[in-house]
Order: structure tokens, then sequence, then C-alpha cells
């Protein structure tokens, strides 16, 4: 038996939140799914729920991606963050790389989505 898991998905993008959540759904029905639309409301919903992963977008108004992801590294030492992130530049992998951070191109998909989830599920 599994035990529940918490996923925290960070997007400005209601629509990008709604697929992920949509997908995380449809693999794990019992997984709790929380979202946060900036970089500052991530840091504050994290510290609420402890999430055992975080999916981060890095192109948001106010705090961007990579600084949330920064503090909340500090903050969460062992929960796996990912960038979900359209910004393919290979300066943003380097920096997620530096910071012990996963990559994920967007679109957002199903099949993204599955590999992150299998992660927490080995």
């Amino acid at each position: 038996m599994t035990t529940t898991k918490t996923v925290l998905i960070v997007d400005d993008s209601r629509v990008s939140r709604m697929m992920a959540r949509q997908y995380i759904a449809g693999l794990r029905a019992d997984w709790i799914v929380e979202e946060a639309g900036t970089g500052e409301e991530s840091l504050l919903k994290a510290r609420d729920v402890t999430p055992d992963l975080i999916l981060m977008d890095v192109n948001m108004p106010g705090m961007g991606g990579l600084a949330a992801a920064e503090q909340l590294r500090q903050e969460f030492p062992s929960v796996p963050i990912s960038l979900l992130t359209a910004n393919v530049q290979s300066a943003t992998r380097e920096r997620a790389s530096a910071m012990g951070i996963g990559f994920v191109e967007k679109p957002i998909t199903a099949a993204r989505i599955a590999q992150l989830v299998a992660t927490l599920e080995a």
C-alpha cells in the first residue's frame, strides 16, 4: 500500500495548473494536489502543507520560479522540485541542475507528469 502524497503545482497559468492536476488525479486519485499561482504563494503553501513533490513554473510575475525553488530547496531539502517550463535555455537547465532540481519541458503532458509521479512511487 502506498501512502497519500501531496503535490504542489506552482504556475501563474490556471490552465497549466488544471492540466497538471487532471493528469495527477488520473494517475493517483488518492493524492492531494495543492496549487499556487506565484512564487510567493508557493512558499506560504509549502510551509502549510509540506508537499512531497513541487512542480514549479519558471516565468511568473513577482518572484520567479527559480528564486522560489531556491528558497524551497533550502527549507525543504529532501522534497523533489521540478521546473515545468517552456524556457528551455541551457542557463536555466544548468541553474536547475546546480540546485538539484529537475527540469521538465512544457507543454505539460500526461507522459511527463507520469514520469514525475513515478519518481515518488519508487
